[in-house]
């Protein structure tokens, strides 16, 4: 099978994986949404910077520095994944001595035992990582998504079971343990890889120079998407964390999903061609070029439908969540561009630029912090737009001169379909201005709408990244 047939496989699963992963998430979220409370909601979303701190410590940039390598052993797998365990560990136990000040911290006493059951998923999630990298490696997410399949219908059962009974805010602490429960399980079964009992400090200190980067890259990113979370629940309440986090949740299906895949199949596509930089240069334009067509559809379609999307979704009890959806678009559609270029710099192994790239931009990013203590959620948010487009300008200028596609080049050639998705979308949302439906109608009439648009606007201009798109999704489509 050719790379290209490989990366064409790889995107369907992955994308299949992340539909299942993400998709299921959504809709256990909406169903659970609709019997808990915003503040339930916002207990969950105080712990999350603890919980995403811990990971990428586990991790410790790891993964993606065997995924580079390009003849890696047991030995290498073997270490990293004792690596893994035992971080897992220590980084539970802080966890579970320091739940006590940072329940006082957010006042919250409930916030103490929530932390320490909450925390036992690290140890769990990390009997799975070498399995998991492996099948990233080999560009094998077929195996993935089965294993996304059984943990996202299985724990979404636990957790719905526990909500309707009145477990409350432990159906959602259940949801996430039993996850990562199922998919360690699973894909011991199918990855078929098992730990030799071999720890080498020559494979750990090799991979740790280049992984070390990334995990303080990893950390800083890390603490910037969470700290909006703490931040909202230290100056705000649990039931603003809520709605926040509920609108983080929808846009991130999209962006979250699109990232996600992107990032996991171009990161091994990419790398299996580091040696030939003019194939290289096609295939980093065309993976953009296309991705962004489909997340400025996606990102600003959903913009538009916002308000009967919540509404008809989760009731009217969240309609405050709608304004922070439509914002949060605007901060989510460039995520995936953010994720090639940045899986660039990792490519060509400058793992260093990729750190002080993270750093400044983390550093411009505290103004926006500080905005949203003193102005709101909504200041905020538009703090974060603008931080975005920035972020974009530095990821994109660095990553393009290693190979030759400049800034100025990319926003060119994604700058049509901005234009497409942006048409469609103020289409649909006069749709939802003028029309007096039920908001559950109005959003079957408005997603329809802005697909027939989109799609009519592409054959009449002979849209290219549309046709790719078309192109790569129809044998699948035919077929199952």
């Amino acid at each position: 099978m050719s790379l290209k047939e490989k990366t064409v496989k790889a995107l369907f699963w992955s994308f299949a994986d992340n539909f299942i992963n993400l998709g299921g998430q959504f809709i256990v979220g909406i169903i659970l949404a609709r019997i808990l409370s915003p503040r339930e909601f916002g207990l969950v979303g105080m712990l999350s910077i603890f919980i995403a701190i811990s990971q990428t410590f586990i991790d410790s940039g790891f993964s993606n520095a065997l995924i580079r390598k390009k003849d890696c052993t047991q030995r290498d797998y073997s270490t990293v994944f004792y690596f893994n365990l035992a971080v897992s560990i220590f980084c539970y136990a802080l966890l579970f001595i320091f739940s006590r000040y940072i329940s006082s911290f957010f006042k919250e006493p409930q916030l103490e035992v929530l932390l320490k059951i909450l925390g036992l998923g690290l140890v769990l999630n990390s009997f799975g990582l070498i399995q998991r990298t492996i099948l990233t490696k080999d560009i094998n997410f077929k195996t993935q998504a089965k294993v996304s399949v059984v943990a996202t219908l299985g724990s979404s059962f636990i957790a719905i079971l526990m909500a309707v009974n009145g477990f409350g805010v432990w159906s959602l602490v259940a949801l996430t343990l039993s996850r990562y429960g199922f998919v360690t399980t699973f894909l011991w079964i199918w990855a078929k890889w098992k730990p030799a009992f071999v720890f080498c400090k020559k494979s750990f200190n090799d991979l740790f120079y280049f992984g070390s980067k990334l995990l303080i890259s990893g950390l800083i990113e890390t603490i910037y998407n969470n700290i909006y979370y703490l931040i909202i629940g230290k100056f705000f309440s649990a039931v603003d964390l809520g709605y926040y986090s509920r609108a983080d949740q929808f846009q991130s299906v999209p962006s979250g999903n699109l990232q996600s895949v992107i990032s996991r199949v171009s990161f091994p596509v990419l790398s299996k061609l580091q040696d030939d930089p003019e194939h290289l240069k096609n295939t980093y334009q065309k993976i953009i070029k296309n991705t962004m067509f489909a997340a400025f559809c996606l990102m600003l379609g959903l913009a538009a439908v916002a308000h009967p999307l919540i509404l008809a979704l989760l009731g009217s009890k969240w309609e405050p969540s709608v304004v922070y959806l439509q914002l949060l678009c605007f901060v989510g559609m460039f995520y995936p561009l953010h994720a090639i270029n940045l899986n660039m710099l990792q490519v060509c192994g400058r793992s260093d630029l990729f750190l002080r790239i993270e750093i400044l931009k983390k550093i411009l990013a505290i103004p926006i912090i500080i905005l949203g203590i003193f102005y709101g959620i909504k200041a905020m948010i538009y703090g974060m737009m603008l931080h975005s487009l920035v972020s974009l300008y530095l990821n994109s200028f660095w990553s393009g001169r290693l190979v030759g596609y400049s800034f100025s080049s990319q926003l060119k050639d994604i700058s049509p379909s901005f234009i497409l998705a942006l048409s469609m979308s103020f289409i649909v949302f006069t749709e939802g201005l003028i029309l007096s439906y039920p908001p559950l109608i109005l959003l079957i009439i408005q997603v329809i709408s802005g697909a027939v648009i989109t799609m009519i606007i592409c054959e009449c201009f002979n849209f290219r990244e549309y046709k790719n798109i078309k192109e790569i999704l129809k044998p699948y489509l035919s077929k199952y």
